[in-house]
């Protein structure tokens, strides 16, 4: 390679806050009290709690630090497939913090919020005209949680026709998550095997679909990163049995402003503010997962709901059929507003940034499917799937593909997922990478490869440059520290 983006650089060592501090320092002044001074409780008399004492510095330079151990989205290309980490756009986050938004408190009457129930309603008429769905409830608070609300609809309109179903159809190149999600509302997952192509075969679906079948989960595009072509073909078969069909929209990000999920035939929708409308949400949170529906299931949509009426902004729970209440107030609103923000500065932008993600995908994989055994050799959408299989005679993993990743200063990819390939890669790059960073990713990539073959002692002993080495991860599986 020509250059390595990777570098050891100068990290610091950093010890825990209560090894740092000495007592008496101090890094806030307290103001002059104003009031007269009062006698503790002696019920809360004592030591207090064991908190350091620290002076500004000291604090400054401890979380300062800390953040230079971290990679995020900011760092550089994440190429993490499944899970879209892609970059946001600043001024989203410059609009969420706003102090009419980030000060308003959820218990304020609908006469003193008018602002955020605009917001949240228009953002869910926004996403309604993206997807091509007839209405939207943006409460779930992520992706799982809006699979949840997706099977809540499906219980609750079975049994609106006194006709309760037991069943539900799972692709096995859906999200991970499907089938608890179907779980928690009493339904039996059923497998559909993809066909020889990686996508699914009306044949076997309409094999597996009958009358106690409720419908189908599919992930569109799916966790192979193709497109499934015979969805509509998919959707006549399960509606002709009665049967609703659930789009899991986690991969939204290649589909915005190019495909209309209604005309697909797909019944209730969830998508991910927090990947596909930006706010990267590693970490853990907050996400957002919105459920949308096509007319005739709105009215099993969670309450509240805002409605507009007579000019007025209300949170209504007039809705008799609702599957009830699913979060604490109405979602996670900081992200919603990220949300709200990214659609309006991209407006008809978001089609093209779609059309990127899939091209960048497209570009990585063709530049490396003959380094990498590619699975399914067709155009893909927004990410591609690699597996390990040209490395195997020389005992070289995925893993070790990963670690070795990190040397050369690139976050790894998701691997091991989907689980229908062995040894699977999975990589994302988004649309906002550029050709350079694509191609110096492509060569890092090509790099370890032959590294593989000429050092593999190299691969199996990474990562050797980052603050912290390869950990004992069966060591971990079976003995867990769960002490906290």
């Amino acid at each position: 390679m020509k250059e390595m983006l990777g570098t050891k650089g100068l990290i610091l060592n950093e010890p825990l806050l209560w090894e740092r501090g000495k007592k008496g320092r101090i890094g806030f002044s307290l103001p002059r009290r104003d009031v007269e001074s009062a006698p503790t409780d002696k019920d809360i008399e004592g030591e207090g709690p064991n908190f350091p004492d620290l002076s500004e510095v000291e604090v400054i330079r401890h979380f300062t630090r800390l953040s230079q151990w971290n990679f995020g989205v900011d760092t550089g290309m994440y190429p993490l497939g499944s899970c879209t980490m892609k970059y946001n756009p600043k001024t989203n986050e410059r609009q969420a913090a706003l102090p009419g938004f980030a000060g308003a408190s959820p218990l304020l009457p609908a006469s003193l919020c008018q602002g955020t129930l605009k917001l949240i309603y228009e953002t869910e008429r926004f996403l309604a005209e993206i997807t091509g769905m007839d209405a939207v409830s943006v409460q779930p608070a992520a992706g799982a949680h809006g699979e949840l609300a997706g099977m809540l609809i499906f219980y609750a309109y079975h049994k609106s026709l006194c006709k309760p179903r037991s069943k539900i159809l799972i692709p096995d190149t859906a999200h991970g998550t499907n089938p608890a999600s179907a779980s928690l509302c009493s339904f039996k997952s059923v497998p559909v095997k993809s066909d020889e192509r990686g996508v699914l075969s009306p044949e076997t679906v309409a094999s597996l679909m009958d009358e106690d079948t409720a419908g189908i989960m599919v992930t569109n595009p799916n966790t192979l990163g193709l497109f499934e072509e015979n969805i509509r073909k998919v959707a006549e078969i399960v509606h002709s049995k009665g049967g609703l069909v659930y789009c899991d929209g986690a991969n939204m990000n290649a589909l915005m402003g190019i495909a209309d999920m209604n005309a697909m035939g797909v019944d209730v929708l969830h998508l991910n503010l927090h990947k596909t409308f930006s706010t990267p949400h590693g970490g853990g949170g907050p996400g957002a997962g919105p459920v949308c529906v096509k007319k005739h299931l709105e009215a099993f949509l969670p309450v509240p709901r805002v409605i507009e009426k007579e000019g007025k902004y209300l949170l209504s729970e007039d809705f008799p059929q609702s599957v009830g209440k699913l979060h604490a107030f109405y979602g996670n609103f900081g992200v919603i507003i990220k949300a709200y923000s990214y659609i309006l500065s991209m407006g008809h932008y978001l089609k093209k940034a779609s059309q990127l993600a899939v091209l960048n995908a497209n570009y990585i994989k063709e530049k490396l499917k003959g380094t990498f055994h590619l699975p399914f050799d067709r155009p893909c959408m927004h990410e591609c799937v690699f597996s390990d299989k040209f490395q195997e005679p020389d005992r070289i993993t995925t893993l070790d593909i990963a670690k070795r990743l990190m040397d050369y200063g690139f976050h790894p990819p998701t691997i091991y997922f989907p689980l229908v390939v062995h040894g699977s890669v999975m990589i994302e790059p988004t649309e906002t990478e550029c050709k350079e960073n694509l191609d110096l990713f492509i060569e890092t990539m090509k790099a370890i490869a032959q590294e593989a073959k000429e050092n593999p002692e190299l691969l199996r002993e990474a990562p050797k440059t980052p603050k912290v080495r390869r950990m004992d991860e069966t060591a971990a599986a079976r003995h867990p520290c769960l002490a906290g």
